[in-house]
């Protein structure tokens, strides 16, 4: 069983940077993929961008690609997502997510692929 905090939402004006962290109880936490979704109002849940367990290959939605950047530290049993560049369309809120028990195969990117998930963060970039 693993549980997901998130912190590091606010307001921020277009142009601008935050960094969200999900801490993540359990001693196995190295042992799962991670990732970070948003829902918008009104649409639905959507991929951001995902790590694997071990940190060494990292997957972004298009539009996040070369501004946000997912890492983990595994010492500290946290995963974060910095956010550069933020634009009014990144507005949501952001959750956290934990991959457990998919039969697989992963495309790191689905929703049904994490089985895990943390309460969100609001995310709110004004114009």
């Amino acid at each position: 069983q693993v549980q997901l905090v998130e912190s590091g939402g606010g307001l921020v004006q277009a142009g601008g940077s935050l960094r969200l962290s999900c801490a993540a109880s359990g001693r196995t936490f190295s042992s799962y993929h991670m990732a970070w979704f948003r829902q918008a109002p009104g649409k639905e849940r959507e991929f951001v961008a995902a790590i694997r367990w071990s940190g060494g290959i990292t997957y972004y939605e298009g539009s996040v690609k070369g501004r946000f950047t997912i890492s983990r530290d595994n010492a500290k049993n946290t995963v974060y997502l910095q956010m550069n560049s933020l634009k009014p369309e990144d507005t949501a809120v952001y959750y956290c997510a934990a991959s457990s028990g998919y039969s697989g195969p992963y495309t790191y990117t689905q929703i049904d692929e994490y089985g895990y998930w943390g309460q969100g963060t609001q995310v709110t970039v004004s114009s």
